[in-house]
């Protein structure tokens, strides 16, 4: 199955099939969710079959909307896609922009709108084993420990948002 992805070509925003996009480090629309309950966020591991960063640890939910796709309903949908979270409302934080390798001869370059949703609880996932391999809750200042004492366990893009724009990631 081909997905197109909102990428810019030429400096047009138009669809591009994914692959292509991180192959060429196109610039390309993204959703990155930050699942929060008090001073702790989940976590995600990305399951081993992924075709980058596979068993890294990354934020709760990150993807790529559909071309005729809302930001908003993009980060409900992979929630509840990728880890079982059903939730009415996500909050936008800010949008940022960034560009990493994450290895293989694939980029990210992405315009990335970040959300965040604060739980009354720490939820339980359950996630789809093709996108996560593990989840778990992990205090803010003790996922900024481990990222500094593992970064290559982490993906690029939380690695950034951490250092650069920890203002956006929580209440």
């Amino acid at each position: 199955m081909t997905i197109l992805i909102p990428a810019w070509v030429d400096g047009e925003l138009t669809p591009v099939e994914k692959l292509r996009v991180h192959r060429e480090g196109l610039r390309h629309k993204a959703v990155s969710v930050f699942v929060n309950h008090g001073a702790s966020t989940l976590i995600q591991q990305r399951a081993a079959g992924k075709y980058h960063t596979p068993g890294c640890w990354a934020n709760a939910c990150c993807t790529h909307p559909a071309w005729d796709e809302a930001p908003e309903a993009c980060a409900r949908r992979r929630l509840r896609e990728e880890l079982g979270i059903a939730v009415d409302t996500v909050h936008h934080r800010g949008r940022v922009t960034y560009r990493a390798d994450v290895g293989g001869g694939l980029i990210e370059h992405e315009v990335v709108e970040i959300f965040t949703v604060d739980m009354p609880t720490q939820v339980t996932p359950d996630p789809d084993p093709d996108e996560v391999g593990d989840t778990r809750w992990i205090d803010w200042t003790l996922l900024e420990r481990e990222i500094a004492a593992e970064p290559a366990s982490f993906v690029p893009w939380l690695r950034i948002y951490l250092a650069d724009h920890r203002h956006l990631l929580s209440a």
